[in-house]
Order: structure tokens, then sequence, then C-alpha cells
């Protein structure tokens, strides 16, 4: 893996992990002020919706099939599956991440619910 690769594969792991999915101030490291998401129930989440009482669970995840596309130098999208060992569920997700003054960021994520 490819040093840049590499780092936004941890920042991935990262945005999945239980620690990180329950603090409102660990989860604002991660995302972009631009954020929003297309989550795998069908709803649309903006940045504005974790800043307050939006915890997500904290459900351990395995992610797998992990590809990184380079969209320029400040932008890639990132591709995977997880395995949500808690609640049994797979799912096909991308996200967007933009190189921001204070380093990467989590701009756009989607998930889709599969059947594998």
């Amino acid at each position: 893996m490819k040093d840049l690769e590499r780092e936004i594969y941890e920042l991935e792991c990262r945005h999945i992990s239980p620690d990180v999915r329950i603090s409102q101030e660990k989860l604002a490291e991660v995302l972009d002020d631009e954020f929003y998401e297309f989550g795998s129930s069908g709803g649309i989440i903006l940045r504005s919706e974790y800043d307050g009482d939006h915890p997500l669970s904290p459900d351990h995840m395995e992610l797998s099939d992990f590809k990184m596309h380079q969209l320029g130098e400040e932008a890639v999208l990132t591709t995977y599956r997880i395995e949500n060992k808690t609640t049994g569920r797979n799912t096909i997700r991308s996200s967007v991440w933009k190189k921001r003054p204070n380093g990467w960021k989590l701009f756009f994520h989607q998930g889709t619910v599969s059947a594998v």
C-alpha cells in the first residue's frame, strides 16, 4: 500500500471504530465541515446533525476489499465493504476525502445494504 493509501485506509478504519462513533469530539476530528451522507437506512445526514445528540451505535465493524481512487491532488474516493459483526448486516461503502489545511477530512459517505 502506498503512503497516501495507507493514511486514508487508517482514517476509514478510525471513522468506523466504536470509540469514534460514540464521541462527538472524535467524530468532529474526522468529518469535514461540509460533510453529508447517504445512509444505509436511506436517509440523508448532514454534518450539523452530528453536532447535537446524534450518537452512532458502537458496533464492531470489519472493513474489507478497500480500494482508493485518487480524484486529484486534494481529493480521493474510497470503496470498500463492511461486515457489521454486531448486527450481522453487510454494506458496500464509498467515501470522498478532501485534503484540508488540518489534514484529510471525510467530505461524503454512502452506505448501501448488501446481501454479502
